[in-house]
């Protein structure tokens, strides 16, 4: 079997880098994190690196604003994957161009681990965002870097925990809300299992140049769908309350930070369907439970039962 390759997360502490991280030590893969000295001395983030020590995850000393640490950091792995946050995408020009200058790198997964910035019919305030995702991948591809793009759609643990309710801190017993007509299909995963795909992918020769879609059957919902399924595991018919996109749109604009975020990102999950409306064709994309059936992942029933 060949060697597995070497891989280098930056932004590894954060919402989903930290599942990558875990998944790409328990692969066997040897393992490392860039990160900052302010995040080692942060109490907020003890548990997480404690963690990835425990894993035997080579913890790098260095920041992407600092060209000398990522380039040392760079040489001495085979794979990059960047799970930068939103602030930080655009400056991922700085890790393109590390990888440009190190020469060794055989795949670079810049931070997308959402939907398909390519196939979006997004409003502002993200519509610009999503664009500045897209400005990364043509610079990826413009500089001839090998890649894989992660479109991992929706996030179980932020998605599935409410039932896509802004503000709620857990799922609703009484009414719920529902965007647009509530038909518009939507993909929740659990986040370990998106560490799982993502480190499957790296050193797959049917993900090189591809986009890695995790959107498996048994998580892909509509919010009619989902509520009926949630209905059914408590006993209780829920009051649903339908916003119609015109009003959705009113309300985004009249929003403050961070709910006009939420709000636009939900306008193109539930109401434009855009995880969904779109077909994966070989010529660009790839899916990744028919890919790997061998992972066992968890399924929205499964997930909503462990809420109930």
């Amino acid at each position: 079997m060949a060697e597995k390759s070497r891989v280098l997360v930056i932004g590894g502490t954060g919402s989903i880098g930290k599942f990558i991280v875990e998944a790409s030590a328990k692969s066997g893969r040897p393992t490392f994190a860039l990160v900052r000295e302010s995040t080692l001395s942060d109490p907020a983030k003890a548990d997480i690196v404690e963690g990835f020590k425990s894993l035997g995850v080579n913890l790098v000393r260095g920041d992407i604003y600092d060209q000398e640490s990522l380039l040392n950091a760079i040489k001495q792995v085979d794979v990059v994957i960047s799970a930068v946050g939103q602030a930080q995408t655009e400056d991922q020009d700085r890790i393109v161009a590390a990888i440009k200058a190190a020469g060794n790198i055989k795949r670079f997964l810049p931070s997308e681990f959402g939907n398909d910035v390519d196939r979006v019919h997004a409003v502002e305030p993200v519509k610009t965002g999503f664009a500045l995702k897209a400005k990364i991948r043509r610079l990826v591809e413009a500089e001839g870097i090998p890649y894989t793009y992660v479109s991992s759609n929706s996030f179980a643990g932020y998605y599935l925990q409410t039932l896509s309710q802004p503000g709620a801190t857990a799922p609703p017993r009484d009414n719920v809300v529902i965007l647009g007509d509530g038909n518009a299909k939507v993909v929740f995963n659990k986040e370990d299992d998106i560490g799982t795909y993502t480190i499957k992918a790296v050193d797959d020769p049917r993900t090189l140049n591809k986009i890695l879609y995790i959107r498996p059957p048994a998580n892909t919902y509509s919010m009619n769908e989902l509520v009926s399924l949630w209905e059914r595991k408590i006993g209780k018919a829920l009051e649903r309350v339908y916003v119609p996109e015109e009003q959705i749109l009113k309300n985004i604009q009249e929003a403050v930070f961070p709910l006009n975020v939420i709000l636009a990102i939900c306008h193109s999950n539930f109401v434009k369907g855009d995880q969904t409306n779109f077909r994966i064709e070989p010529s660009f994309g790839v899916e990744a439970s028919e890919l790997y059936p061998d992972v066992n992942y968890t399924t929205v029933d499964q997930y909503l039962d462990k809420i109930v």
